[in-house]
Formats: C-alpha cells, sequence, structure tokens
C-alpha cells in the first residue's frame, strides 16, 4: 500500500515527475512476474501432467501471468520510474536500465503475449503438452522484456537468447505436423547462425574498446582511443545480428518458412513481439553505444540502416503481393513493416532524434496489436479447418461477421488507411523522415503502403464480396479466439483517436537515450 501511494503521489495529470527511490526488485516487477508465472505453471503440470481438466488453469494461470505484468508495466510508466529528472535506474553495475523505453516494450510485449495466450486456450484444444507452450511463451517475454532493459552487450546476448531458444521450440510445436518441424529446425540452424556472428561482432567490439557496458563503450569511443577498422567491422556484425531478429533484408528469409510453419499464436507473437524487441535493442545500442558521431571514423552505420530500410519495406512488400497464401503472405508483410521501422534508425543525427525514434516506437506499438491480430484471425479460421488461400477464405464474411470486420480492420490499418492506429503510426514515420531531410524514403514509405493496399484488400475482397464455396462451414465459435481477434480489432481502432497518449510518452522515452 506505502508502494502504491507514493507511486500515485509521484504521477500527475500528463506531466511526468521525478520518480520515487524504489528498490531493485519492484523496478523489474514486470520480469520477475513473468518469470515468476512460468515456474508457477511448472508446478501446476508437475502435479499430474496428464490431467486433461488442468487446462483452464493453466492458459487461466498464464493470462494472469502476462496481465499482471502488463499492469505492473503501465504502473510503473505513468509513475514515471526511470524517467523525468531522477533518469533511468541502472541496475546491477548498469547491466539493467530500467527506463522509459524499456517500460514501453515490456506493455508491448505483455499485450501481444496475453493476446496469443487467450487465443491459444481454443487453438490448442485437445492438444498435448499445452503446460510446455504456455511457459515458452512466458520465458520468451521474459527475455524480451530483459532485451529492452539490457545495459550492456553481454546482457543484451543473454537475454537475446532467453528470448530465442523457447521461439524454436515453439515453431516446432506441432510434433505432428511435418511443415512446423521442418519451419522450426530452419529457424535454429539459422538462428544458432546469427547469434555466432553477432557474438563475435560483440568480441570485436570489446577488443575495440575493452568495455561490454553500452554507457562504457559510449565513454571510450568519445576518447577517441579504438580499433577503427576492428571496431567498424564488429559494428557491423552486431547491426546483421539486429537484423535477422527484425527479419529485415537480406536476413529476412527464415520468416516466411517460420511465421507459414508454426501454429498461427505462435507466428503472431514472433513477428509483433520478437520484432518488436530486435528493434528495442537495436535502439538502445545504436543510440547510447555506437552514436554516429562516436564511429563516423569507422562505419556510417546510418547509410547501412538507410539501405535496409529502403530494401526491406520494398522487397517485403512486393514479395508480399504475389503470394497465394494469406499466412504466407502476412509474413512477408511483417518484413515490410520491419522496414518501415527502421526509417527510425536511418534518420538519426539530423537534428530531431527523439520525433524519429519515438515515430518507430509508436509504430511497433500499433503493429503489435493489428498484426498480432491478423494471425490470430488466420488462427482462428485453422480452427475452423478452412484452407490457407484467399479463395478459401471466399464469403467467409457471410458465417462470421464480426471476426470478419475485426480483419478488414486490421487489414486497412496495416495498409495504412484512417480506419485503425496504423494510419497514425505511418503518418508520424512519414513526418519523421521528412523532416530529417529523407525524402527518398519517405516517397518509399508512401509507394509501399499503396502497393499493400492492394494485397491486403484481396483479403477484405474475399471475405465480403466473393461467393463462397459450397463446402464451406463452421464448427462453433471459439470464445478465446473471438475475444483476442476482436480485443486487437477494438484497441487498433482506438488507437486511431489516442494515439496521442502513447507518442508523448515514446518520444520522451526516445529523447531521453541522447540526453
Amino acid at each position: 500500500m506505502v508502494i502504491s501511494a507514493s507511486l500515485v503521489t509521484w504521477f500527475s495529470g500528463p506531466t511526468l515527475q521525478t520518480a520515487p527511490p524504489i528498490g531493485d526488485w519492484v523496478a523489474l516487477t514486470p520480469v520477475l512476474l513473468l518469470g515468476l508465472t512460468a515456474l508457477i505453471l511448472f508446478v501446476i503440470d508437475s502435479i499430474d501432467p496428464d490431467d486433461a481438466s488442468n487446462t483452464p488453469a493453466l492458459a487461466g494461470t498464464a493470462a494472469v501471468g502476462t496481465v499482471l505484468a502488463l499492469g505492473a508495466a503501465v504502473v510503473l510508466l505513468a509513475a514515471g520510474i526511470g524517467q523525468g529528472q531522477g533518469g533511468a535506474l541502472r541496475l546491477y553495475g548498469g547491466q539493467l536500465i530500467v527506463d522509459g523505453m524499456a517500460l514501453f516494450f515490456t506493455v508491448i510485449f505483455t499485450s501481444v503475449a496475453t493476446l496469443v495466450i487467450v487465443a491459444s486456450y481454443d487453438y490448442l484444444a485437445d492438444r498435448v503438452y499445452q503446460a510446455e507452450y504456455y511457459m515458452l511463451i512466458l520465458l520468451a517475454a521474459t527475455g524480451m522484456t530483459l532485451m529492452a532493459a539490457a545495459g550492456s552487450l553481454a546482457t543484451v546476448f543473454i537475454s537475446l537468447e532467453l528470448a530465442s531458444l523457447p521461439s524454436y521450440a515453439l515453431v516446432a510445436f506441432l510434433k505432428d505436423n511435418r511443415g512446423s518441424v521442418e519451419a522450426g529446425l530452419k529457424y535454429f540452424l539459422i538462428g544458432a547462425l546469427s547469434s555466432a556472428i553477432f557474438a563475435y561482432g560483440i568480441s570485436l567490439v570489446y577488443g575495440a574498446t575493452g568495455r561490454l557496458g553500452l554507457d562504457a563503450i559510449a565513454q571510450q569511443l568519445s576518447g577517441g582511443t579504438q580499433l577503427v577498422g576492428i571496431l567498424g567491422v564488429g559494428v557491423l556484425m552486431v547491426a546483421g545480428g539486429f537484423a535477422f531478429k527484425t527479419a529485415s533484408v537480406p536476413f529476412h528469409f527464415w520468416a516466411p518458412a517460420a511465421y507459414e510453419g508454426a501454429p498461427a499464436p505462435v507466428s503472431a507473437f514472433l513477428s509483433s513481439a520478437s520484432k518488436a524487441a530486435g528493434f528495442v535493442v537495436a535502439f538502445r545500442v545504436f543510440a547510447v553505444a555506437f552514436s554516429p558521431d562516436a564511429v563516423a571514423a569507422s562505419v556510417d552505420w546510418t547509410l547501412a540502416f538507410w539501405l535496409l530500410a529502403a530494401v526491406t519495406m520494398t522487397i517485403g512488400n512486393f514479395a508480399a503481393a504475389t503470394q497465394d497464401k494469406v499466412k504466407r503472405m502476412l509474413a512477408y508483410s511483417s518484413v515490410g513493416h520491419a522496414g518501415y521501422v527502421l526509417i527510425g534508425l536511418a534518420a538519426l543525427n539530423a537534428g530531431q532524434n527523439g520525433l524519429v525514434l519515438g515515430a518507430s516506437m509508436i509504430h511497433l506499438l500499433v503493429y503489435g496489436f493489428m498484426n498480432t491480430g491478423a494471425f490470430l484471425f488466420v488462427a482462428l479460421a485453422e480452427h475452423w479447418e478452412i484452407g490457407r488461400t484467399f479463395e478459401d477464405y471466399n464469403g467467409l464474411g457471410t458465417q462470421a461477421p464480426i471476426a470478419c470486420v475485426a480483419m478488414s480492420v486490421f487489414m486497412f490499418s496495416l495498409a495504412g488507411l484512417p480506419v485503425g492506429g496504423g494510419f497514425m503510426s505511418k503518418y508520424f514515420i512519414l513526418v519523421g523522415a521528412v523532416g530529417t531531410g529523407h525524402f527518398v524514403l519517405a516517397a518509399l514509405l508512401l509507394i509501399n503502403s499503396a502497393l499493400s493496399l492492394y494485397y491486403y484488400s484481396r483479403v477484405v475482397r474475399s471475405l465480403w464480396f466473393e461467393d463462397p464455396a459450397d463446402s464451406l462451414s463452421i464448427d462453433g465459435y471459439p470464445v478465446g479466439l473471438y475475444a483476442a481477434v476482436i480485443g486487437a480489432a477494438v484497441i487498433t481502432f482506438l488507437l486511431l483517436p489516442g494515439i496521442f497518449l502513447a507518442s508523448d510518452v515514446a518520444t520522451s522515452a526516445a529523447s531521453a537515450l541522447f540526453a
């Protein structure tokens, strides 16, 4: 009660005050809740692993854990913990940093995890290893939350592996499905290669600077004492590791196979939460440790990200436009959206760092709901044993109108039409690109958004304007899947007028990195 009262005292209206002093464990409450919930699931399952009646308890416990972690992150964010005049909280010798950015992305991870867990209750009906499934989701979310707060390259690597290892198992969760197992194997092999490249890049950075902490690296580089060639190669290899995690071209080739073969809720989790985790680490590492001015003599990584952004959004959208399967189209679509977010990194060091990085953060927030909802609609279609092509969705709006309205909101919001928060988040990125003089990236954003409207509208046309097949039938309306899809659609729609509630928080959190 004392802690709650103090948090409320320090938050007044929209103005963030200096946060009160708190213990390390309070600042890490979301991480601790996620990890503790995973352990509780282990205990529940160990009592009687073969008891099918445990299913509601497993799903309910997992959902409560993510909701509590989400609530804790919102309370800490609203209370100004790690923000304002007091600055970021540096815990355990700076290995973990709790600030506005870490808490903002924790909200994204826990929101997506909650939607996925609620939807999985019906999707996993009558399947074995449900406890393991929910534990893997929670452990992956724990790793992502730690990634958002990582204050050194060592912590980045460890938390990255904590998030990645459960993800490999989740992709291959359908053990009797050849596509799922094959996708999991591909994801694991490519992920192992990426981790090796990333670790080698960290070793080169350490060899050039003698430091692993992000702040310590920045201080060392500001002194001008580094091995220029080694540092440049190390920075590029670290960037390559992040490019894999965010499914950026040319490191994207694992994503379509993994997303298509994995269970649809897992695809939603990876394409939304995992992508956001990769970006938050990239934001922190390149804004704090490898500031453009400090490494200008070694490598111009803003140019590298400029090229990544241009190629990723273009190839991702053109590839999505050629797909015949909805799930695979969404996979390539996620690649295109990674290109939009990369504009935030490409436009740094142009005088408006907080604006452009904040715009990317806002897009990742909105994307977390609209993309998760789209994949969960696919999960709903798979639950009904409907095919995977656009034609298989023909006329589905006549049998499931509410869910199809939600899917239409997701599609148009992803395209950037003013029916959801995707319109405003893309607008913020566009303003940031134009304001920093990156007119080519701004033009590519507009062109690719127009192209995306073509393939997103194919889904809407199939749902509402095509005649259904004679064999089309729906077997029940699963409560969990329906609730998750509709909930994601409602939030996506509300973020259109309510985006400004998050924009100030995102911009302030991004600006704090450059203070």
